[in-house]
């Protein structure tokens, strides 16, 4: 008896039922996990505007008139550029190394998602470049923590997904390359490519594009001043991947690997490069520019992460050159200085006893970032002062390179007072603009700022306001003649207290002469005199109209230089004349523009009419007469002179008018020149820190030898770049001119055999010249 086959078919729909019960639960889970996470339930999540204005942290830009970023501002070194700006090869290196598929998904990669899912991340990562866009701008690298590192990398989805909508793929490609990290104060494509080649990213070859893109696997890691080869071998996988994605032929990727890698290493730093002093005069300027200018929301902007664009009216070139002409000159005459002090016990400082010595030395401690950091760690002042005798290695400053040496920080500070330092500005009397601003001679060692900050004596300088407020006042011309003879102010007058007698540098006497020769040879009491006549006040009254804002006393000493004024203020009060009697406040920015290029701030021009053509004029005659044949006429002449080795660049042989002053304070602490040509007024003041540490000799100490040749250097540089358009032309005459400013002037001697032999129209060589007294 057969048996009948059990034929039933087993019952699957339990099983399926709960299949689909289980996916749909984890669909639904999975569905509100990414909708919690979108609606930022774990954690808050970028809103539209943050995705059309994401976080930033731009480097604010300082570029001058002629188009050169020649600084930054920045907490990371980061300048944005846009996708036209990127060389093709390199978005190809990016895209085959890092995103093959990034021109086929919407901000996330499947197949590369699943395949990591699979293997467990075994064989590389997800991510596309919009993720890792997504994480650079809104969370970083996250946390390390599984659970947690699951719910970023949900909103690195959906963070993507908008970034997708919101942005084309170019401009995805920009900001990610706008934001990566290179190390080495390297953030963003442009600082990069600066940084490490130092070049625009356009100008990068393939096999330095291939080099960077390298880099983004782990900055730390690739960084190609610490591990070449393995950078190198990094660069290689690159351009293979570009050889894969049809981007090389095997013969360029061949020719590409074999090369080796070739740094330009350019690290920017505050306190390097050029204009270092005009960018921190701009960093105080900028300081108090954002308490009074505020964003549309009525916050403040920040000038280290806003991406700000400071055009300057600074000019690169000139900047440049009135660097290249201080180095020049100071590097030589600095050798004469430390020459005149080998004996000197008290080097550098001259004619003060020890007391005054002590004091000198302490006030300097005491604003050491040593005494600084000592104070704050609660160390009391003799323990400070003590280990300021202790010898330590240090790197210090000399104009043949830094050195390595050891020395007490004592010593130090006294070495460094050894060191002349300047103060230049160059700018355009018509409209203000600063073309160029020295302060010291290297920011890294002098941080005081002599051309904004530091007030000094001007000396013979003063003299052309003393001279101005006499033809004005007065109605005399540069051809009236005066005695240059003995002459006192009586106590009481002109609040003197004691009886005043001024002389002259060289204790002789002239007889009569013109004021043009008067000025021209800096005739003490021929400007004691017009002061007499003027009185103090209407000098200073006329100071303050030309913007000088330093206190000076009501006293007729004035007119001999015992006035305290800065660099900027003497450039722009000089200008005044060469702009036939307008004063033009220094400008030293034309316009502010916010990182989207919108204009938000534009100086105004502040002016004022002072004096009138006719006067202004004649004061330019005057000084034309101190380049012609006073004491500014090296400028000219050949042949040597005292201290010839030390003036640097003689002779100059200039043959253009050129109205100028120099300036010598008592003791040679100060060192003046202002010189002007129609379209440009340069000033130069040179000096140690300190008014105790100075030249020994009026040879070396005078205006005409420590600050003169900076000028001619510079002016001849100048000259020598024709794109410049510095003028050599005359200046202009006023029509109608009333004032008579063309003296005869009878030729009893010849200038340019005095200066040969370094003497001043009475004979008497410099060197045996008493300077008690303010003059040349």
């Amino acid at each position: 008896m057969s048996q009948k086959l059990n034929t039933r078919k087993p019952d699957f729909s339990p099983y399926v039922k709960k299949f689909w019960k289980y996916f749909m639960y984890a669909f639904g889970g999975v569905f509100l996990f990414f909708l919690f996470a979108s609606w930022g339930l774990f954690g808050p999540m970028p809103s539209f505007e943050e995705l059309e204005n994401p976080e930033s942290n731009l480097a604010t830009e300082i570029i001058s008139s002629d188009g050169v970023v020649i600084g930054k501002f920045f907490n990371e070194n980061r300048t944005p550029v846009n996708y036209e700006d990127l060389p093709k090869h390199l978005v190809n290196a990016l895209v085959a190394t890092e995103d093959e598929r990034f021109y086929e998904h919407s901000g996330i990669d499947g197949k590369r998602t699943l395949s990591a899912t699979l293997t467990l991340g075994s064989r590389g990562g997800a991510s596309t470049l919009t993720q890792q866009l997504a994480k650079l701008l809104f969370h970083g690298e996250g946390s390390s923590f599984k659970l947690f590192r699951l719910v970023q990398k949900v909103k690195e989805w959906i963070i993507a997904i908008r970034l997708e909508r919101q942005y084309t793929k170019n401009e995805i490609i920009a900001m990610y390359l706008n934001k990566v990290d290179f190390v080495n104060t390297a953030v963003g494509i442009r600082s990069a490519a600066k940084v490490y080649f130092a070049k625009e990213p356009k100008q990068l070859t393939v096999d330095e594009s291939a080099m960077l893109v390298g880099m983004l696997k782990n900055p730390s890691l690739f960084n190609p001043l610490k591990r070449e080869e393995k950078v190198r071998d990094r660069r290689n996988v690159v351009l293979k991947q570009m050889e894969k994605n049809g981007f090389l032929t095997t013969t360029q990727k061949e020719n590409y690997q074999a090369k080796a890698i070739k740094l330009t290493f350019s690290p920017e730093k505050y306190n390097e490069g050029t204009a270092t002093y005009f960018r921190e005069y701009l960093r105080d300027f900028m300081k108090k520019w954002v308490e009074e200018n505020k964003k549309e929301d009525g916050s403040d902007y920040n000038i280290y992460s806003d991406g700000l664009k400071i055009y300057t009216t600074i000019d690169s070139r000139m900047q440049l050159y009135a660097e290249e002409a201080m180095k020049e000159h100071l590097a030589n005459l600095q050798e004469e200085f430390f020459a005149e002090q080998k004996n000197n016990e008290t080097a550098p400082f001259v004619k003060i006893n020890q007391t005054e010595i002590d004091k000198v030395m302490d006030r300097s401690m005491r604003t050491t970032e040593r005494w600084r950091i000592l104070s704050e760690n609660g160390k009391d002042e003799e323990d400070i002062k003590k280990s300021f005798f202790i010898k330590t290695k240090m790197t210090v400053f000399t104009w043949k390179g830094d050195r390595d040496t050891v020395m007490t920080p004592y010593d130090s500070i006294r070495y460094y007072k050894h060191f002349l330092q300047p103060g230049i500005m160059s700018m355009e009397p018509q409209t203000g603009h600063v073309k160029a601003w020295v302060g010291g001679i290297d920011y890294r060692y002098f941080q005081y700022d002599h051309v904004g900050l530091g007030a000094r004596q001007v000396g013979s300088t003063f003299k052309p306001f003393v001279y101005a407020t006499a033809i004005q006042q007065l109605g005399m011309s540069p051809c009236d003649t005066i005695l240059d003879g003995p002459f006192m102010i009586r106590k009481g007058k002109h609040n003197v207290t004691e009886d005043w007698e001024p002389r002259n540098s060289d204790r002789k006497y002239r007889g009569m002469m013109t004021l043009k020769k008067a000025l021209a040879n800096s005739v003490n009491t021929v400007s004691a005199k017009l002061i007499d006549k003027t009185g103090p006040d209407a000098v200073i009254a006329l100071l303050r109209k030309l913007g000088v804002e330093t206190e000076i006393p009501s006293q007729p000493s004035i007119a001999l230089g015992a006035v305290d004024i800065t660099v900027r203020d003497m450039v722009a009060a000089f200008s005044s004349f060469a702009n036939q009697g307008i004063y033009i406040k220094p400008q030293v920015i034309s316009r502010i523009e916010d990182k989207n290029g919108n204009v938000i701030f534009e100086p105004k021009l502040e002016s004022k009419d002072v004096l009138s053509k006719d006067v202004s004029y004649a004061v330019i005659k005057l000084l034309e007469g101190v380049t012609e044949s006073g004491s500014g006429d090296r400028l000219r002449t050949q042949g040597g002179g005292w201290k010839y080795n030390r003036v640097t660049g003689y002779p100059y042989m200039f043959t253009n008018p050129i109205a100028g002053k120099t300036g010598t304070s008592q003791n040679q602490s100060d060192g003046w020149f202002i010189g002007m040509v129609p379209n440009l007024a340069t000033g130069v003041w040179v000096g140690n820190e300190d008014r105790s540490a100075h030249f020994k000799t009026l040879a070396s100490g005078q205006g005409a030898t420590m600050a003169l040749p900076i000028w001619a250097l510079f002016m001849k540089k100048c000259y020598a770049d024709p794109t410049l358009n510095i003028s050599k032309e005359a200046f202009e005459k006023p029509a109608d001119l009333n004032i008579k400013v063309d003296c005869y002037s009878a030729p009893s001697y010849s200038r340019r055999e005095t200066d040969s032999t370094a003497t001043d129209s009475t004979g008497v060589k410099p060197e045996e010249q008493n300077t008690d007294e303010f003059g040349l």
